[in-house]
């Protein structure tokens, strides 16, 4: 899952950073409204952390444009102030839900799985397809209820085809959730990580579909 988190305080948005990244998350962080918006632009997120005061505007309104922009992707507000002018506001303009600073990072990391789960119309927290259950809350496979050890990228790439397991994913689109705008990427990146997986979890359970990408094996 790749997320951006648009915070301006350097210390709270590497903390989110290195939160979200141990439960498998990509992150990317901006820190202007100007930046949200380009970055949104020319990025696909599964969900976005949104202060809302930012140095050149309101988070609000970076929201009131998205929602404009006919931008579905779910949206965690962020405000200093315990006020219900600011939580009705930013409800108002689209927010899927919102925290209060100081939060706990467990807390935000439960809150974006609810907001995603919810955007992709699923209502058990649970990814299950055969034998293999992915626990996102966990960050923990097992296949016939045998834990299995995956790196973050490995994990990463599993929940994103068992998501919605008969659609093919291409490398660009895996590419794409892994990996941040600061991270180096090698051109097999994907294809070595498919490699690892189908060893551990079993070689038929991810196929090929020649020319367009991977998807579940049909059970």
């Amino acid at each position: 899952m790749r997320i951006l988190v648009v915070e301006d305080d350097p210390i709270i948005a590497d903390a989110v950073r290195v939160g979200l990244a141990l439960g498998g998350a990509s992150v990317d962080c901006v820190g202007t409204c100007a930046d949200a918006l380009a970055a949104v632009s020319t990025t696909r997120f599964a969900a976005i952390v949104l202060d809302i005061m930012l140095p050149d505007g309101s988070g609000i309104d970076v929201l009131s444009e998205m929602r404009a922009r006919k931008e579905t992707i779910p949206v965690l507000l962020l405000t200093a102030r315990d006020e219900i002018s600011d939580r009705v506001s930013g409800l108002d303009a689209g927010a899927d839900d919102y925290l209060v600073k100081p939060f706990d990072l467990d807390e935000l990391a439960a809150r974006l799985r609810a907001i995603t789960r919810r955007s992709e119309g699923r209502a058990d927290a649970f990814l299950v397809h055969g034998a293999i259950r992915v626990d996102p809350t966990e960050a923990s496979v097992t296949v016939d209820g045998r834990l299995v050890q995956l790196s973050r990228r490995e994990f990463a790439v599993l929940a994103a085809l068992m998501e919605r397991p008969r659609v093919v994913r291409s490398r660009s689109d895996l590419e794409e959730r892994l990996y941040g705008w600061d991270d180096d990427v090698e051109s097999n990146a994907v294809e070595v990580h498919i490699h690892h997986l189908r060893n551990k979890i079993g070689r038929e359970a991810i196929e090929t579909v020649r020319g367009l990408g991977y998807r579940m094996r049909a059970v």
